[in-house]
């Protein structure tokens, strides 16, 4: 009878813990992340506004101390909005809160000059922390080997986009790394580009968004022009490298090949078990998800949001343009959404909190 009753006790515990077992999966491997649910209204320390400087996009890391950095882009004003082509370079601020208000503390990068890959301009940065080290990913330009002033650039800054020199900056555009042991530098820049354009895009490869898998592989996004197409319409490739400085080999099908989008941020979310990766389409920010980085879809939850922001009093703005969405985790769940807004002849980066009611 004793052993009857052991033998049941077995099986109801057995059957309890493979009843468990399978719930725990199926809720690390389902896509139920809702951030338009969580998004928080903007109050006036989530603004990060220079008033010599066009602010644009950031990616932000916590340090030891708790401390949070932003890396940005910005240029002079007086460059017109059009010069981050030539003038952009990339800044350090500090704050105590992933909110802000955020400090400016210095500039880490600026186009190296004549003779380099990244001769003209540093550009939309994401910091990331690898392997006891920190890699901040880039984009800049050149002007093949053509000698440029100062002068040249201001010039270049204003004219149209048609002309054949602003059309070759645009045509060299590519992706790089620097590398540094702290994130006070010094940071050491790589002479080479990460990867050059093919199939799923071509002409450029620029935006860089980059995730390390469970695999212990690095998945890059990368953005470049869809190829044998008349319209300008951009695709998101994704590339694979076992080491975060490369080489990367750009895989065949596209994370999103079907519409045109800009400036994707990604991560491997640990507890769901999948990647996430936020866009920009122009009027919306929206969410594409990957169980293995390789094969994408739309998110369950696509759209983020709407091209406005709900303010603190109650109030909705709408920006002219809402681009490079970036998500903060801490403790690997989203807490802000951070989006570079242009209205009018101003430009800057805002930092929404994200309250996590998604407690799996």
């Amino acid at each position: 009878m004793k052993n009857i009753i052991l033998k049941n006790v077995l099986n109801l515990t057995f059957l309890f813990v493979f009843t468990y077992s399978l719930h725990v999966q199926s809720q690390q491997t389902e896509d139920i992340l809702d951030i338009h649910k969580i998004i928080q209204p903007l109050t006036k320390d989530g603004i990060f506004r220079d008033s010599l400087y066009y602010n644009w996009g950031g990616s932000i890391i916590k340090d030891e101390k708790e401390k949070y950095h932003l890396f940005y882009s910005r240029w002079k004003r007086e460059y017109t909005f059009n010069g981050w082509l030539t003038f952009s370079e990339i800044a350090h601020a500090v704050s105590d809160h992933a909110t802000g208000p955020w400090d400016y503390k210095e500039t880490v990068l600026k186009g190296r000059g004549n003779g380099h890959w990244d001769g003209i301009t540093a550009h939309n940065p994401k910091i990331k922390y690898f392997n006891h080290k920190y890699y901040l990913y880039y984009i800049s330009t050149n002007l093949d080997d053509t000698e440029f002033s100062n002068q040249d650039l201001i010039d270049l800054s204003t004219v149209s986009l048609k002309d054949k020199k602003r059309m070759m900056l645009r045509k060299n555009q590519r992706t790089g790394v620097a590398v540094s042991k702290s994130l006070n530098g010094p940071w050491k820049r790589m002479n080479k580009v990460l990867l050059e354009p093919s199939e799923p895009i071509a002409t450029i490869t620029v935006n860089p968004a980059i995730s390390k898998g469970k695999d212990g592989k690095y998945y890059l996004i990368i953005k470049g022009d869809k190829p044998n197409e008349k319209r300008f319409i951009r695709n998101q490739a994704i590339a694979v490298s076992k080491c975060p400085t490369g080489p990367f080999k750009i895989q065949p099908n596209p994370v999103i090949g079907n519409l045109d989008t800009e400036d994707v941020s990604m991560w491997y979310d640990e507890k769901r078990n999948m990647f996430y990766a936020i866009f920009h389409a122009h009027s919306y920010i929206g969410l594409m998800t990957s169980p293995d980085g390789l094969n994408w879809k739309k998110a369950k939850n696509y759209k983020v949001t709407d091209k406005k922001i709900m303010l603190e009093d109650g109030t909705v703005f709408k920006p002219g343009r809402m681009e490079r969405p970036f998500v903060y985790l801490e403790n690997g769940e989203p807490t802000v959404l951070c989006l570079a807004i242009k209205k009018g002849n101003d430009s800057y980066t805002v930092f929404l909190p994200l309250t996590d009611t998604l407690k799996n």
